[in-house]
C-alpha cells in the first residue's frame, strides 16, 4: 500500500473471497436485480474494512486510512439501504459478522494476522456473503445455505494452507504435510455430504498443493494459480450446487 493515493487491498485472495462465494450463493438461489446493490455494498464493506484494520497498526497513516474507510463505508451504506428496506431479514447476519470482525481486529492489535484462527474468521465472513446472496435469491435457512457456506470455507481454507506453504511456511515440513493432508480430506467430504460431484472442484487445489507446496514461487505466479483455482471452483460449484 502506497503512502499517497487511493487505498485498496492488494491481496488477490481477498478479491476472490469477496466475489466467488457471493456469485455461488446468488446463482444457487435465483438472481435478482437487488443482488446488484447488495454486491456493491458487500464490495465496499470489504474495501472499508481494509483501511480501518490497517489504521490499527499504521499509526502514522491513521488519519488517511480512517478517511478512506469512512468513504468506502458511506458508499456501502448507500448501496445497502434499498436492500435492507426490501429484505430486512439480512439484518440477522449483522451480529455474526460483527463477532467475526472483532476476532480479526483482536489479531491485528496483537500483530498476529497470520494466525490460522484469524484466517478462518475472514473466510467465514466472506462465505456468509454467499449465504446472504442465496437468501436474497429466494433461498432460506436450509441445507443448501449451509452447503454454500461450508464448501466455500473448505475451498478458501485450502488456499490459506497452500499460500502459507509456498511463502512463510515453505520450509516447515509439518505444515506442508498438513496442507497436503487437508486437500486429500477435501476429496472425501463431498461424498460424505451426498454431493460426490463436488469433489471435482477440489481436484485442482489438490494437484496445485502437491506440485508446489514447499517450493519458492514468485507472488505473481501464486496469484495466477489462485485465480485459475478460484475460477474453476466457481464454475464447478455453480454446476453442482
Amino acid at each position: 500500500m502506497k503512502k499517497q493515493g487511493i487505498v485498496i487491498p492488494h491481496e488477490h485472495g481477498g478479491w476472490a473471497m469477496v466475489s466467488v462465494p457471493f456469485v455461488i450463493g446468488m446463482v444457487t438461489g435465483r438472481p435478482q436485480w437487488m443482488h446488484l446493490p447488495l454486491i456493491l455494498a458487500w464490495l465496499f464493506l470489504y474495501l472499508s474494512s481494509y483501511p480501518f484494520l490497517q489504521s490499527v497498526k499504521r499509526k502514522k497513516e491513521r488519519r488517511r486510512l480512517v478517511a478512506w474507510g469512512v468513504i468506502y463505508g458511506a458508499i456501502a451504506l448507500l448501496c445497502l439501504v434499498p436492500v435492507l428496506i426490501s429484505f430486512p431479514k439480512l439484518f440477522y447476519f449483522g451480529p455474526i459478522l460483527l463477532v467475526l470482525l472483532s476476532v480479526n481486529l483482536w489479531h491485528v492489535k496483537q500483530k498476529s494476522e497470520r494466525a490460522v484462527l484469524n484466517d478462518l474468521c475472514a473466510v467465514l465472513i466472506f462465505s456468509i456473503g454467499g449465504a446472504a446472496a442465496y437468501w436474497l435469491g429466494g433461498g432460506g435457512w436450509d441445507r443448501t445455505m449451509l452447503l454454500v457456506v461450508w464448501f466455500n470455507v473448505l475451498f478458501f481454507m485450502g488456499s490459506v494452507f497452500f499460500v502459507k506453504s509456498v511463502f512463510r511456511e515453505r520450509t516447515n515440513r509439518r505444515w506442508i504435510a498438513c496442507a497436503k493432508g487437508y486437500h486429500v480430506v477435501l476429496l472425501v467430504i463431498p461424498w460424505l455430504l451426498g454431493l460426490p460431484l463436488m469433489m471435482t472442484a477440489y481436484l485442482f487445489p489438490l494437484i496445485r498443493t502437491f506440485v508446489f507446496a514447499g517450493r519458492t514461487l514468485r507472488p505473481m505466479k501464486v496469484g495466477i494459480i489462485e485465480i485459475i483455482g478460484s475460477v474453476q471452483y466457481l464454475l464447478l460449484a455453480v454446476i453442482v450446487l
